[in-house]
């Protein structure tokens, strides 16, 4: 073991685990890209509060939960949670490969996935809830879920998912497809032919979509209008998504 290996704590899936959390693969993507030395760690969700309340304080932005993961360890011992502050500090760290982190890109593209999952979610809770989440933690997600919505997750499909879905999904699934589309001809991604942060944002997105159900992914890139320029993005980000499991 190295004595620079990160730890990066990622929440654990249905047998074999597999990363699944696209806000968990923003950093598993920026540690495969620039070649960290890191092993993961799986938890549960409840576990996860009372696994790193001793070492971390709570988040303690508008909305936020707490504790969430990704979480990472480093060789020093500290702790660091949320995507956005793990990403600042692994640039500083390991400044090479850049991943332009200031880049108004990143900032805009977080906003609108942030925007379209949420709004997807009718279309994907209850399908992630059977084929994704974990026994260890399906009572307490579940549960939490059950109680936000008033109502069990098959009806939250029901009453709000199919197309009333895809329509609030829509604004956002367009206007990603044109920032992708607007350096289409430098290359395949939200800079062109010049990686960054905003990539793996969106890669971690579609990565959960697919996970969670092929047909909902495939009717999601339909719904861009423009699957080819999708698709050649998402193989393009191919490459860092190959570790998944370690």
């Amino acid at each position: 073991m190295g004595s620079e290996q990160i730890t990066l704590f990622d929440l654990a899936s249905q047998a074999p685990h597999t990363a699944w959390s696209p806000n968990t693969w923003k950093t598993r993507m920026l540690f495969n890209y620039k070649g960290i030395d890191y092993k993961t760690e799986w938890v549960h969700y409840p576990e996860i509060a009372p696994r790193f309340t001793p070492h971390i304080p709570p988040n303690d932005g508008e909305g936020q939960k707490p504790y969430s993961v990704p979480i990472v360890q480093f060789p020093d011992g500290t702790y660091l949670m949320e995507s956005g502050k793990i990403a600042k500090a692994i640039e500083k760290k390991y400044p090479s490969p850049i991943v332009h982190l200031g880049s108004p890109i990143v900032h805009r593209v977080d906003g609108l996935v942030s925007k379209c999952l949420l709004a997807m979610h009718p279309n994907l809770l209850y399908k992630f809830s059977q084929v994704v989440l974990s026994e260890e933690s399906y009572d307490y997600w579940v549960g939490k879920y059950t109680e936000k919505f008033d109502m069990p997750l098959d009806e939250y499909e029901r009453q709000l998912g199919g197309e009333k879905s895809w329509v609030a999904a829509l604004p956002y699934l367009i206007e990603l497809t044109s920032l992708l589309k607007e350096r289409q001809a430098d290359g395949p991604f939200f800079l062109g032919k010049d990686i960054s942060y905003a990539d793996f944002i969106w890669a971690g997105a579609l990565i959960f979509v697919k996970r969670v159900d092929e047909n909902v992914f495939q009717e999601m890139l339909g719904r861009t209008g423009a699957r080819d320029v999708h698709g050649r993005f998402f193989e393009a980000c191919a490459p860092w998504m190959k570790r998944d499991s370690y």
